[in-house]
This record gives structure tokens, sequence and C-alpha cells, in this order.
């Protein structure tokens, strides 16, 4: 790829949770801002005390701000409290936590939408007052939500399961309520038919929870490949090992290998290629597609946009080699 034909190359970026948002940030820092578009997993959304909270798209915009919690993970840096120390005496609930800060973003949307705008035109309009430049979509504007059957509680709204219960209760099944009446958001579909789409990431947040509530949407999965750009995903799995969040256990409750292997042939028919760690290099040789072979584990701003020149480089790399067969 020329040098001009790179910097007019566009790439899209499947994402949900912190993972998802530090790869993100990486691609932010090795793309122009026009070059990317993020797609947010929105089957985490709930309605909880009046406000329409949408966790994954707000982890995602506090991190591309620089505003993100380092410590915690969410939520904003530096914030307070006083917010839910009030409700609690009032005997309201507390079990899941909104700062004082973080409170604005979600009675801003809620107020946004009742007045008629979508999610999408409400989630760029909090990007842009964040000052976030690349462009950040929600997977649809219609509401999706993430399900989980439980062994032990019975069916579970997902932030009940996540945040209420902490993800102990074992999981039985995983279903994503609204997804049948869903449709891919409009800027979504616009950025899939870019003509200088040059590549697909799949962000290594959990497969199951995360990134299946996006491919759930009709017409996604039939969108992601008609695009014609290669679709790769990383591991979320280093050495047999997650790196964060309930992804080994849901994976052991699903009766499945805590294996990157597993993740490569959950995404098999999707993707053209899949990013391993070098802690599994030796699996590389297992993978039944394209492999690449690089360092996944993200605990520095250098590790991020490492890893996401890596992913981008793999996907053009698939690009020619795909130009190449198809002119042969």
């Amino acid at each position: 790829m020329s040098a001009a034909a790179a910097r007019n190359s566009t790439y899209i970026a499947l994402t949900g949770g912190v993972g998802g948002a530090k790869l993100a940030l990486g691609l932010t820092h090795a793309l122009a801002p026009g070059q990317l578009t993020v797609a947010v997993n929105t089957g985490d959304d709930f309605d909880h005390l009046g406000l329409h909270i949408s966790p994954d798209i707000d982890t995602l915009l506090y991190t591309l701000a620089g505003l993100a919690n380092a410590e915690l993970g969410w939520g904003l840096a530096g914030e307070t409290w006083h917010f839910m120390a009030a409700i609690g005496r009032l005997g309201g609930p507390t079990w899941f936590r909104l700062g004082d800060a973080d409170l604005a973003t979600h009675v801003e949307r809620t107020r946004r939408l009742a007045a008629g705008e979508t999610l999408s035109q409400v989630t760029h309009h909090l990007a842009h007052r964040l000052g976030v430049r690349p462009h950040v979509v929600p997977m649809c504007d219609q509401p999706v939500r993430t399900v989980v059957e439980t062994r032990a509680h019975g069916t579970l709204a997902f932030q009940e399961y996540f945040v209420g219960h902490k993800c102990e209760p074992a999981v039985r099944a995983i279903r994503f309520d609204g997804a049948d009446r869903a449709t891919p958001a409009p800027a979504l579909i616009a950025a899939l038919t870019n003509p200088a789409l040059a590549g697909i990431i799949i962000c290594p947040s959990n497969p199951w929870l995360s990134i299946e509530p996006l491919l759930a949407v009709p017409g996604m999965r039939e969108a992601l490949r008609a695009s014609g750009a290669p679709i790769v995903a990383v591991t979320p799995i280093i050495g047999g090992k997650a790196i964060k969040g309930p992804t080994a256990k849901i994976m052991g409750e699903l009766g499945l290998e805590l294996s990157a292997l597993t993740v490569a042939a959950h995404y098999r028919g999707l993707i053209d290629g899949f990013v391993l760690d070098r802690a599994d290099e030796a699996l590389a040789g297992r993978v039944e597609m394209p492999a690449e072979v690089t360092s996944t584990l993200m605990l520095s701003l250098d590790d991020r946009i490492r890893l996401a020149e890596s992913v981008i480089g793999f996907c053009d790399r698939l690009g020619r080699q795909h130009r190449k067969e198809k002119a042969a």
C-alpha cells in the first residue's frame, strides 16, 4: 500500500469493556482521527435510577478523552461519591455506583434521548464535547439487553450479574433480548461501505459478553463480511489465562477449553486472521487461518500503540494478499 493510500485508509474497531478500550486508545494514536470508527457494545446498557446508563460507551469515551479512572478501570479519574452517599442515606439502591461527575453524563444522555435523539446522535454529541476525535458509534440505536441464565439465581440482567452479583453465579447460557428487532447503527453501515475501508479489528474484549451482542444484531455479520475488508480478532486469552474480567470463568462454565484456540474457533467463518500473544506462539500452526504473533499484553500506552500498529499491519498484509489472489 502506498503512503498516500495508507493515509486515506479507514479502519473499524469492534469493542466493549476495558480491554477493548485499551486497544482502541492505541488505534487512536496509530491512526488519524478520520481513519477510525469504533463500534461499541450496548448490550450492557440499562435503566437505573431513571437514567439510561451505557457502561461500555462511557468507558470508551472516558478512555479516549484521557479522563478514565485507571485504578478502577471504569468511571472518571478524580471522581467523588457524594451522590451515592446521599442516596444511600435515603434508602435508595447503591449496588451500582454512579460518581458525581459521571452522573452528569447519564443525565445528559437521558435528557437527549427523551427529547427524541437517537443513541447514535447522543453518543456523537458526548464524544464531541469530550474532545474524542475518532468516530464512536453504538452497535445499534434500538435497545438490546444482555441476559445471563445462571444456575443458582435464574435469569439475571447483565448488570445484576456483573455488578450486583460480582459475576459469581455459574453461567448456563447468555442471550440478547431485543436483538431480533435491532439494525446496525447507520454510521456503522456507512463506515462498512466506505471504499477506503482497509480493516476491521475485533478488540480483545470478552467474546461472549462484549462482542457477541454486536454480532447478534441482524445483518451485522453479513455487513462485516460484505465490506470486503480483512477482519482480524485479537485474543483476550494469554497463556491459557484471561487478563481481566470473567472471560475465563464463563468459558469454563460453558464447557469451553481456556485457550486462545477456543476464541479463534468461536470467530471462525467471520474473521480472516487471528492475533496471538507471544506466550501462545506454539499455537500459531493450529489456528485454522493466518495468525499474527505479537505482544498483546497492554500495561502501558506504548504497549497499546505497538499492538495497534501490529494489528493494522496485519490487516494491510491480509488485504494485499487478498488483492493479489483476486488479480491472479
